[in-house]
């Protein structure tokens, strides 16, 4: 009896050891510096697939089917030395930008007008589709927080920044032109290229949280779409959608 009772009180002395050491290695504080990402992927490539808008627009124009956007960057992460669940992001990339109309037309060139006005052509022959387009050469640069840095794939991420621009291509494109009926008056094709009423340099706050590889973003343009003055109304585009991220 005497050895069994001497067991019970060695089992329990050495079980309130271990569960002193559990306690204390859970309460300790993480040493974020120490850990290895030598190895880690973190959002050095992404893709961006969003809706587009234009958040004011003027009376005239009138918008149909789905606009979008399309962005593609390539990244460097720089981690903090001190805590490398944050880190900062920059790179390079191409942004794309597509609005479509609904027998609505504008001259771009700048030949026939001091100021950009859209054309409601619903009372005479319109295009069957009318597009605007644009693409620009960008540099995001984000604050980033990655829940677990050393595995970003299975990881929370959020990312707070702003991308700088600068417009390579804006151009309209009509095709199929109809009468006020509807009927199909000739398949011609017309298309202007001109970056005469638009501001080249844009600038746009943008946000993001993923769960992997997979999130959504969303972007709004902080500088006016078109000129000021006499170029046209006071426009700030915005995209909303999905992005993929990883490598």
């Amino acid at each position: 009896m005497k050895k069994l009772f001497t067991l019970c009180v060695a089992i329990a002395c050495a079980g309130s050891l271990v569960a002193q050491d559990s306690t204390t290695v859970k309460n300790k504080k993480k040493d974020w510096s120490k850990i290895n990402l030598s190895n880690r992927p973190n959002d050095h490539f992404m893709l961006q697939l969003g809706y587009y808008g234009w958040a004011t627009k003027p009376d005239s124009a009138s918008f149909k089917g789905i606009p979008r956007s399309f962005n593609m960057y390539f990244m460097f992460d720089f981690p903090f030395k001190s805590d490398p669940r944050f880190s900062i992001g920059a790179g390079l990339g191409i942004g794309t930008d597509n609005q479509y109309f609904n027998k609505t037309t504008t001259d771009i060139t700048g030949q026939h007008s001091e100021s950009l006005t859209f054309k409601s052509n619903g009372d005479s022959s319109y295009f069957k589709k009318y597009k605007m387009g644009f693409s620009y050469l960008e540099a995001p640069i984000e604050l980033r927080f990655a829940k677990d840095p050393e595995n970003t794939n299975k990881s929370w991420k959020v990312a707070l920044g702003v991308k700088v621009g600068t417009m390579l291509s804006a151009e309209t494109k009509g095709k199929t032109l109809l009468n006020k009926a509807g009927a199909v008056i000739n398949n011609f094709t017309e298309k202007q290229k001109s970056k005469h009423y638009f501001n080249t340099t844009r600038l746009q706050g943008t946000a993001r949280i993923s769960w992997g590889f997979i999130g959504v973003y969303g972007s709004y343009q902080l500088t006016n779409f078109i000129k000021s003055g006499l170029s046209g109304p006071e426009v700030h585009p915005f995209q909303i959608g999905l992005v993929i991220s990883g490598l």
